[in-house]
């Protein structure tokens, strides 16, 4: 896929920050084969749950506060995924890198928080079924909810 193809399908922007994390998430939790394949998984899995939240989070918050806005994901100059929102009249309001989001997210000052590590080292091992049940355990968590509650609160505000 061209550049230019890959900067109007959200659904490529997205999977290439799942992508990036993926890479990230096997440096840190894996050391194997089955491990690489495991934290591809993982990474397009936060990857995609966290902005398919976000997005119809932030319109459902703003409708109901009377000031909707609109959010879809973009890409930006450097052709990386941003959470963009825009006005009723289509006047951009603010963006979120999802890189920034997936970070604030899920590391701490450059490593897995302790909480989201523990989670995602038990999504590494087991069935599928096991992991699963760790990644939803990981997205629930505190540190998780408080990263999205900050970001869409910098989202909201103008």
């Amino acid at each position: 896929m061209t550049r230019a193809a890959h900067e109007d399908d959200p659904q490529s922007l997205l999977h290439a920050e799942g992508e990036r994390l993926a890479r990230r998430l096997a440096q840190t939790l894996g050391s194997g084969e089955l491990d690489v394949a495991r934290a591809h998984l993982l990474g397009l899995s936060l990857a995609v749950n966290l902005v398919n939240a976000l997005i119809p989070t932030v319109e459902q918050i703003t409708r109901h506060a009377g000031r909707p806005l609109h959010a879809h994901l973009v890409a930006d100059e450097r052709g990386r995924a941003v959470i963009e929102t825009v006005t009723p009249d289509g006047e951009r309001h603010t963006r979120l890198p999802v890189d920034d989001l997936l970070d604030s997210a899920l590391y701490r000052a450059g490593r897995l928080h302790p909480t989201v590590s523990a989670h995602l080292s038990e999504a590494m091992t087991g069935s599928e079924h096991h992991a699963t049940r760790a990644l939803a355990a990981c997205l629930k968590s505190a540190p998780v909810l408080d990263a999205i509650r900050r970001q869409l609160t910098a989202l909201l505000q103008k």
